[in-house]
């Protein structure tokens, strides 16, 4: 993988549309155990159209922002009109989607103080609920293939952060990491990457994308200026936009496209 900088102004036209006369995935609210929370939690999850337990499918998993939960998404951001309409044009390998909640905690709903300190610390307790509880609840749940190859992570503001803080710590489980316009929850590029080289051996795709006019940008523009000076390959987006989800509906539309 090449580092490239690219600007994005435009998309397909009608790109997140739904459109009549195709085949269209299905989305379902799941429920899963999770011991790290000690509590059922939710989370959504797209199938995509002609979904079969005879075939095994990549995952990618996809995380909302500070305020959000496992509705954000789905309500404001229409994966799955996206993800339709990306197989219907043949732009899009079989995968399907997970939208968890990424603030794992008792009470997980984005209510009172957002950014009170329990429930910033969720966030980066949602690792553990991540990788120890929801990720195997989906492998014993859909027919999907179980590798690092075909596990995506990808988010928007604080699960952009999540995605980096977690997909780069954990090369292990994921081979594909997206970020669109991560917030300060983003740890500093020295801890986010220690070992540049070893980043650059296991990742087949690490994308960062930001709207030029997000006042968030710097922490992508310190996390891109890192990863250009240890020569950790990625792709840059640098669009026009600001901190809203035009660019992060961009930013999965662009994403999915080139993950698996």
């Amino acid at each position: 993988m090449d580092t490239n900088q690219q600007k994005y102004t435009t998309q397909a036209a009608g790109y997140d549309q739904k459109r009549e006369g195709i085949e269209h995935g299905k989305i379902r609210m799941i429920e899963y155990p999770s011991a790290t929370v000690g509590n059922t939690r939710k989370a959504r999850v797209y199938t995509p159209p002609g979904y079969s337990s005879t075939e095994k499918y990549s995952v990618l998993y996809l995380l909302h922002g500070i305020g959000g939960d496992e509705d954000e998404w789905y309500t404001h951001g229409t994966p799955q009109i996206i993800l339709d309409n990306l197989y219907a044009d043949h732009k899009l390998k079989p995968m399907i989607v997970v939208l968890p909640n990424g603030r794992a905690m008792l009470n997980d709903r984005a209510e009172g103080d957002i950014f009170a300190p329990d429930k910033l610390e969720a966030f980066a307790t949602f690792e553990s609920d991540l990788l120890n509880d929801l990720i195997p609840y989906i492998e014993a749940n859909y027919s999907v293939l179980t590798d690092r190859e075909h596990r995506a992570l990808a988010g928007l503001s604080m699960g952009g952060g999540q995605s980096l803080n977690m997909g780069l710590n954990n090369l292990d489980h994921f081979a594909w990491v997206g970020a669109f316009s991560p917030a300060p929850n983003t740890k500093e590029p020295e801890l986010l990457v220690p070992d540049p080289q070893k980043v650059a051996d296991a990742l087949n795709l690490l994308w960062l994308s930001c709207g030029d006019r997000d006042n968030l940008k710097y922490v992508s523009d310190r996390t891109h200026a890192y990863f250009l000076e240890h020569n950790v390959p990625h792709i840059w987006v640098e669009e026009q936009g600001d901190h809203d989800w035009p660019v992060w509906k961009n930013g999965l539309y662009q994403f999915a496209q080139l993950i698996f």
